[in-house]
């Protein structure tokens, strides 16, 4: 699966990094970057992104609206699906946070890896001997904090873990949702806290069955 990513200024390295390291049978094949200084309004957008690339998904980590916006009338038209996340854009698949994708047709191998957080636990007692990820934020917090997890007992675990991936999340934390109040980072860490419950109460399950 080929992905192309859009970004300024850096704004979509941490993902990059995370999706080349975790990501498997997925390939970033073009990265376009805009480093250059903008105005609060570009009436040109086309003078930055051309209509020359190919992907079987795009990834907008644009920060510019005009340019978010615009990108996402090309992919439309090309009919290619994008990602654009903490937009607001009825043509792309615009969740909170990157951690907040759900389950999407047509977006391959990266729908499969990338997105809302799925883990499997393996418990002894009321302590947590492993961690796997199944699917997980591509900035790749979802795996880095496992060793931080890993030997803790359950209660400490759903307290820090939140924390942990707040600390590598890499959205705006000024970024409030006006409906619930919350922040993306604070959301990044409910999301991966209800994953790692959702994991324990079915090992939980499995062992009740054993």
């Amino acid at each position: 699966m080929k992905i192309t990513v859009f970004e300024q200024n850096g704004s979509g390295q941490q993902k990059i990094k995370g999706i080349e390291l975790y990501g498997t049978d997925v390939e970033i094949n073009e990265i376009v970057s805009i480093d250059v200084f903008l105005p609060d309004f570009v009436e040109d957008p086309e003078l930055y992104i051309t209509d020359s690339f190919s992907a079987d998904l795009v990834l907008d980590y644009l920060t510019h609206l005009d340019l978010s916006q615009y990108l996402v009338s090309l992919c439309k038209k090309k009919k290619i699906p994008v990602v654009s996340s903490g937009k607001k854009n009825e043509d792309a698949l615009a969740p909170f946070t990157c951690c907040g994708l759900g389950h999407h047709k047509g977006l391959g191998e990266y729908g499969e890896q990338f997105g809302f957080p799925d883990y499997v636990v393996t418990l002894e007692g009321e302590t947590i001997l492993s961690l796997d990820v199944v699917r997980g934020a591509p900035c790749g917090a979802s795996w880095e904090i496992i060793q931080h997890i890993t030997g803790m007992d359950i209660e400490e675990a759903m307290s820090s873990l939140p924390r942990e991936v707040q600390y590598r999340c890499s959205a705006n934390p000024s970024r409030f949702d006006p409906v619930s109040g919350k922040s993306p980072v604070h959301y990044a860490g409910y999301v991966h806290r209800a994953a790692l419950k959702k994991a324990i109460e079915h090992a939980r399950e499995l062992l009740d069955k054993e």
